[in-house]
């Protein structure tokens, strides 16, 4: 028995996360069509014919933009917490949800599934720590700041997932109008790469063997930016370092994290 994470894709175009046993299939958001679902999945070398559930972080259309698709595609339940699916617009042949709230863990086949609030400009925004046969992964992305909620489900994970959307600078002098920017760095925004690397030097307790950084922003943020700072966290702290520091893009899938 083995635990399989895959981001297939993480960005402003689009967001979506593979998590699998031999048993149990799960996508978390599903921010691109069908069809590019379908490619990278592929891509990656997983199966695209059967899938136990769609979750739903929140309404953004980089997280939903092929979920009704996708859905009606590949009939499975939707799970979604009941003030985000009240916002979004369904195809009336969509039956199958599933209501969670934050903070009430379940169950989908492998998985144990912790749901938790986070600090974002959406109705009732949700990251998520999945645990299957001993093996933790937190995927946590679209937050604005690292409150201690945050921390504490960071605790003990395996593969953590974890956003360094912008540097700055970069955004600072960047192309969005400045009331975009403001959003962008608000504490209900998104974590910039000093927030992420502030995280990892004095809070994340070091345990994950790998640490994919995800939601970067093609125009406020360099890959080599983003994964500089982490590394310079990790030399402040001086240990914790994981095995393999990876970056999610947002046109190809990261390779698949095996447990």
């Amino acid at each position: 028995m083995s635990v399989r994470i895959c981001v297939l894709g993480s960005g402003s175009k689009g967001n979506s996360t593979l998590m699998a046993t031999e048993r149990t299939r799960l996508l978390v958001d599903a921010g691109f069509s069908k069809k590019e679902t379908l490619r990278r999945l592929a891509a990656a070398g997983e199966r695209a014919d059967r899938f136990d559930a769609l979750l739903v972080s929140h309404e953004h259309v980089d997280h939903i933009n092929g979920l009704k698709s996708l859905a009606l595609a590949i009939k499975v339940p939707i799970y979604i917490t009941g003030p985000t699916r009240e916002v979004i617009q369904w195809d009336p042949r969509l039956k199958a949800f599933e209501t969670f709230a934050p903070g009430e863990k379940f169950t989908i086949g492998d998985f144990e599934i912790a749901p938790f609030s986070i600090p974002h400009d959406a109705v009732d925004p949700v990251a998520f720590t999945f645990m299957a046969q001993g093996v933790k992964v937190g995927v946590i992305t679209d937050l604005g700041y690292v409150p201690q909620l945050v921390k504490q489900h960071a605790l003990g994970c395996h593969c953590l997932v974890l956003e360094s959307n912008h540097d700055l600078d970069m955004l600072k002098t960047g192309p969005y109008p400045w009331f975009v920017k403001q959003r962008v760095m608000s504490r209900h925004g998104h974590l910039s790469n000093n927030a992420t690397a502030g995280f990892l030097a004095d809070d994340y307790d070091g345990t994950a063997e790998v640490l994919v950084l995800a939601h970067l922003s093609d125009k406020n943020n360099h890959p080599g930016l983003a994964m500089h700072s982490a590394k310079q966290a990790f030399d402040k702290r001086g240990k914790g370092r994981p095995a393999q520091l990876h970056l999610a893009s947002q046109t190809e899938p990261t390779k698949v994290f095996q447990f």
